[in-house]
């Protein structure tokens, strides 16, 4: 569970609301929260507007596979794989040892020790004997599919980003039409003048407190998923190849980003 995503959500909506409702007590003179505030940022016309704008714009712009897809990308935000490229330098570096000394061949009977599907497919091929080049090619194409996927995924969240206040613009727009059009009704001259300004802040809650952070957080996601995933294929690739065991090792060590590499100046890995 990625609890900084959860109390960062949550902090931002209650801090919003009690933003809202601070007010002064007409009686003490003193900052207190009115629940009554409340209603002026609450308007139905103003929601049409803004959210049915959004989410009509999206159907429009993506597939419905897109929008399926969302829950399972707020599971990836919220209860996030953990994956530990430390440990899989270790495993890859274990069967390269284990395929130096008894050969390819022998990683077969490691393979019900793998839980991961893409290090337990990239190793079958090769024990499989598949031909280098070939390997090269499909982990490489795993890669590009991943990337071009999250791509996407990334994507539909940022141009929800762009729509929603856009669509409180729309909306800003409506209700100052609606409101220079009954300048001499009192109760519809404050009703659009709601509907002008609450437009634009439905928006700009859209953009900023969910697409754009959840655009950002999958975009993590995927650097993380990434990474793993490319230190396996370079492993793969070396264990095929026959190279030592110990290069292997620090070939994929330097592949990690600096706050995660172990490596000091002379090639060791640092004890402590």
């Amino acid at each position: 569970m990625d609890l900084l995503s959860i109390i960062g959500f949550i902090m931002a909506i209650a801090l919003i609301i009690i933003s809202i409702l601070m007010g002064e007590d007409p009686d003490t003179g003193r900052t207190t929260l009115i629940v009554e505030q409340l209603k002026g940022f609450i308007d139905v016309g103003s929601i049409a507007i803004v959210f049915g704008g959004t989410i009509g714009a999206m159907m429009v712009s993506y597939p419905a596979s897109m929008f399926k897809q969302m829950l399972k990308h707020l599971k990836i935000i919220f209860f996030p794989t953990k994956y530990n490229p430390l440990e899989c330098i270790e495993h890859i570096t274990s069967f390269a040892t284990e395929a130096r000394i008894n050969g390819l061949l022998a990683l077969e009977e490691k393979m019900n020790e793998i839980k991961d599907p893409f290090m337990k497919n990239a190793l079958m091929l090769v024990v499989d004997s598949v031909e280098p080049e070939k390997v090269k090619m499909l982990l490489e194409n795993e890669l590009d599919y991943l990337e071009e996927r999250h791509a996407q995924s990334q994507s539909f969240y940022m141009k929800m980003s762009e729509y929603a206040p856009a669509f409180g613009m729309a909306g800003t727009l409506i209700g100052l039409i609606n409101l220079l059009a009954n300048m001499q009704d009192a109760d519809a001259l404050a009703a659009n003048m709601a509907v002008a300004l609450v437009t634009t802040f439905y928006g700009v809650l859209i953009a900023n407190l969910f697409a754009k952070p959840v655009a950002s957080k999958l975009k993590k996601r995927h650097e993380e998923e990434y990474l793993y995933k490319m230190i396996i294929s370079e492993g793969v690739k070396s264990i095929q190849d026959g190279d030592n065991p110990r290069f292997i090792e620090e070939k994929l060590m330097r592949l990690l980003p600096s706050s995660m590499n172990t490596l000091n100046g002379n090639g060791k890995n640092k004890k402590g």
